[in-house]
């Protein structure tokens, strides 16, 4: 089933607050309290664990910067780890799963930073044949790992990861980390993936994957056999949920990062987002319309994360390589005052 579009509900923000109804945010600039020296950039992930702490995925002085629901600092660790940061979930016991899409692995740590368990072999990329980093150079799926993107948690324990720019596959895991099984192929058709960019799992176990450069989320079931796709979506690069299953999506939109040659309808409309819908694929809000360095918009959203209070919070890869967007056939430098991560506050 594909999700239509036409029909869909949403709301045009206006003023300082976004939405309508259940769903009011309203922008929270400068949450966050970074010690002296500390550089935040490219917060390429962001989760909150059962405590309140919010983990921030980085590109900047400190891979993993850990902040209280205030935004006042709590601590930093990662340092060595990583060959680039991608993408970072806090799992249901609090451990933190990490991962490194240039190292070709994922970490898992305790809260403090110890490293408990990695999948993977750090540095070795599976075969599948891509180069230059293109996902469009694959020749076949392989197994784990070419460029792993991020991670979930399901209900039952075991862990998926989304494996990613130079791979079309998702891999299953046992609570105990051993494989159990892979599915997908390079391709545009249902099952197969351009650009494996996330992975999710809602409450009743459906696993949301983040096809990003077919732009659309697919649905499977815990054993890979596909349900539907949603396309009301401009190039998906992370997916959650909040306590009533809804579904948040932060999208990078068709104004950046775009792979050379690729074509969209709406390349010149959809600047990046973030949409909420129903688990049902109702589109119920969204936000964003490429007014760069104004609180609520975004120039590249790439993380998304909802506390258990309904609080947003977004990470944007900014700057870096996604330094530039298409604006009138040109490109534009995103202005410094352009935000790396925002936390809005859900009003009730």
């Amino acid at each position: 089933m594909t999700q239509a579009s036409s029909s869909a509900k949403h709301q045009t923000p206006g003023g300082s607050t976004f939405g309508q109804g259940d769903f009011v945010f309203r922008p929270q600039p400068n949450w966050e309290q970074l010690p002296e020296g500390c550089v935040l950039q490219e917060a390429v992930a962001v989760d909150i664990d059962s405590q309140g702490h919010v983990y921030i995925f980085s590109r900047g002085t400190h891979p993993v910067l850990v902040f209280n629901e205030d935004g006042g600092f709590v601590r930093s660790w990662g340092d060595g780890y990583f060959a680039r940061p991608h993408g970072l979930i806090a799992a249901p016991d609090d451990t933190i799963f990490c991962a490194d899409d240039f190292g070709h692995a994922v970490y898992r740590f305790t809260p403090e930073g110890e490293l408990l368990a990695t999948l993977g072999t750090p540095g070795k990329a599976s075969e599948t044949g891509a180069t230059g980093f293109d996902y469009r150079t694959m020749r076949q799926a392989a197994g784990p790992f070419n460029a792993p993107t991020n991670v979930a948690v399901a209900p039952d324990g075991c862990v998926y990861v989304s494996d990613g720019y130079c791979n079309s596959r998702i891999h299953r895991f046992s609570p105990d980390l051993d494989l159990l099984l892979s599915w997908g192929e390079p391709g545009a058709g249902p099952g197969e993936f351009g650009v494996v960019h996330d992975v999710g799992i809602a409450s009743d176990g459906t696993v949301f994957v983040c096809d990003r450069e077919n732009t659309r989320l697919q649905l499977f079931s815990p054993d890979g056999e596909f349900i539907e796709d949603w396309t009301d979506v401009a190039r998906p690069c992370n997916v959650a949920f909040d306590g009533n299953d809804n579904v948040y999506v932060a999208e990078l939109g068709f104004h950046i990062g775009m792979f050379s040659g690729n074509e969209y309808p709406d390349r010149e409309s959809v600047a990046s987002r973030v949409s909420v819908f129903t688990r049902q694929g109702e589109l119920l809000l969204r936000w964003g319309d490429g007014e760069y360095g104004t609180a609520g918009h975004f120039f590249a959203a790439h993380g998304v994360a909802v506390s258990p209070a309904g609080d947003l919070y977004v990470g944007e890869v900014r700057p870096g390589h996604y330094g530039a967007t298409l604006v009138n056939d040109d490109f534009e430098l995103a202005p410094d005052t352009a935000p790396v991560l925002q936390k809005f506050t859900r009003k009730p």
